[in-house]
């Protein structure tokens, strides 16, 4: 652990846990492998865009994902490798007419979008 931990942050109410970095992570570790909600950050080295990708897939989880690259075009070419509902490119905003859901056990439903509201349709082919 670089910094953060169990403590209750002095700053503010409503915290359970003070942002936590931790270094030198494998994707073998419970740290690495489970999905967390809240400011944890586990930092994961890599030495390819291969193996990055690798990474970011050796999961059952697949809620959301980020890709930072000095080339736009290359960084929408590996969002779109990443096995997720939802990849953010540049800390691209968020945006609430697109459609909201995981890969994985994070979720196959969407929320939000057209496919949101394809959620609450029935499809019926009449054939003759």
């Amino acid at each position: 652990m670089l910094t953060g931990g169990p403590d209750t942050p002095q700053d503010g109410p409503g915290y359970f846990v003070a942002p936590t970095v931790f270094t030198d992570v494998t994707n073998d570790m419970t740290i690495a492998r489970e999905e967390i909600f809240g400011p944890v950050l586990s930092i994961l080295p890599y030495d390819t865009e291969e193996e990055a990708v690798a990474i970011a897939n050796d999961t059952p989880y697949g809620l959301a994902g980020a890709v930072w690259s000095g080339d736009p075009e290359r960084a929408r070419w590996v969002a779109g490798r990443i096995r997720a509902g939802m990849v953010d490119v540049h800390g691209g905003a968020f945006n609430p007419l697109a459609p909201f859901g995981g890969y994985k056990q994070s979720g196959v439903d969407r929320e939000a979008g057209r496919l949101g509201f394809e959620e609450f349709l029935e499809t019926k082919a009449i054939q003759y």
